[in-house]
């Protein structure tokens, strides 16, 4: 027996739709209990107060919970639910269904492979702290594990939806007598989402683990993980990890790759990692047939905290009216879908320690050609 990693992306009409990925059960693509994780772009702000995260995880969970007889509770407990929120620009909002399915089948060349694995709900002060590190690096390599990736090096990205605080959880802390790292609830997203990607760094080696402490979190840029993606949110108190990567231990026609952008506008970068998923960029923009071999695009985008763009001047982190993080998604958001053709992209802003500064990781699931 192997196993086949299922991928199937859904348009999502508002963000409580589950439609679509019921009607991928009803047509016999996908069965209930194969489904691991959801991926989803909704459309709110993506900030603190976005609750079409929660909203899309709660409509989900009782459609998943009616096909399998059990509870949204107990799904939500099962399933990696990530909401990533924000659709500027052209982005448009869809879900990402990930599934396993055990098939009597030869293994092959490499095929992606994922595995998924959660931390312990965190109290407000762990947040955008080592123990949020130490908790995320052991939460991805179980997944490692669980995926049978034998080589890091063949993990490609590593998807994390993380907690963030909120007025209430920082007054419990204190009634406990705790501090937390923050008590600016916009700040704590991105501290949550800073430590949770130098978590997949210690796991995946990129950092070593003398280089981490709470005052690098969210302070030096020079510390970052070139295959994390971490998206904070509200719905949540522990961290959901999911891995992707390629395994001569999983059958099937997907593969994923990766490259990382060093800022908002590389387009080569992106190039460089269709180029790697086996499809021709030469035209430029992927032609029809090879765009159709596109199953999902996955990228972070974050504004340089110099104010600058290969040397000249941006205004994102100026924008009173506009938050940074959404500029940056509908920048990152235009780069990469003038590059493969759709604009179906999980976008997520927000790249704290997940690329370079100002850049970020971008990763491609794909169809082999002589599927």
């Amino acid at each position: 027996m192997a196993r086949r990693a299922l991928v199937h992306r859904v348009a999502a009409r508002h963000p409580g739709d589950a439609a679509a990925v019921a009607a991928l059960f009803d047509d016999g693509a996908l069965r209930p209990e194969e489904v691991v994780a959801i991926l989803g772009k909704t459309e709110g702000n993506g900030c603190v107060n976005d609750f079409t995260r929660a909203y899309a995880v709660e409509a989900l969970s009782h459609m998943l919970a009616g096909r399998l007889g059990s509870t949204a509770e107990a799904v939500a407990h099962r399933v990696a639910m990530v909401m990533s929120g924000g659709t500027e620009g052209g982005l448009s909002p869809h879900f990402l269904v990930l599934g396993v399915r055990e098939e009597a089948a030869e293994t092959g060349p490499p095929a992606l492979a994922l595995g998924t694995a959660f931390t312990a709900d965190f109290a407000a002060e762990e947040l955008g702290r080592m123990p949020q590190i130490h908790a995320t690096a052991d939460a991805v390599r179980a997944a490692i594990a669980q995926a049978g990736i034998a080589d890091i090096a063949d993990v490609h990205y590593v998807q994390v939806k993380c907690p963030l605080l909120t007025s209430d959880r920082i007054a419990q802390a204190k009634r406990r007598g705790a501090t937390v790292a923050t008590e600016d609830t916009y700040h704590s997203m991105g501290l949550s989402r800073g430590a949770s990607a130098l978590g997949v760094a210690l796991a995946l080696g990129e950092i070593p683990e003398a280089a981490l402490t709470d005052a690098a979190i969210g302070a030096d840029w020079s510390l970052f993980s070139g295959r994390a993606s971490c998206s904070a949110g509200v719905e949540l108190l522990r961290n959901e990890v999911v891995v992707l990567g390629n395994s001569r231990a999983w059958c099937g026609d997907l593969a994923i790759a990766h490259d990382v952008m060093r800022d908002a506008i590389d387009l080569p970068a992106v190039q460089a990692a269709l180029r790697e998923a086996g499809l021709d960029v030469a035209g430029g923009q992927l032609a029809p047939a090879q765009e159709s071999r596109v199953v999902a695009v996955l990228a972070k985008a974050e504004p340089s905290s110099t104010g600058e763009i290969r040397g000249r001047r941006h205004i994102m982190w100026d924008d009173s009216d506009i938050n940074a993080t959404r500029h940056a998604r509908a920048l990152v958001g235009g780069v990469i879908a003038a590059a493969v053709g759709r604009t179906d992209l999980f976008v997520s802003g927000g790249a704290e320690h997940q690329g370079p500064d100002g850049g970020g990781p971008v990763a491609i699931i794909a169809r082999r050609a002589e599927a």
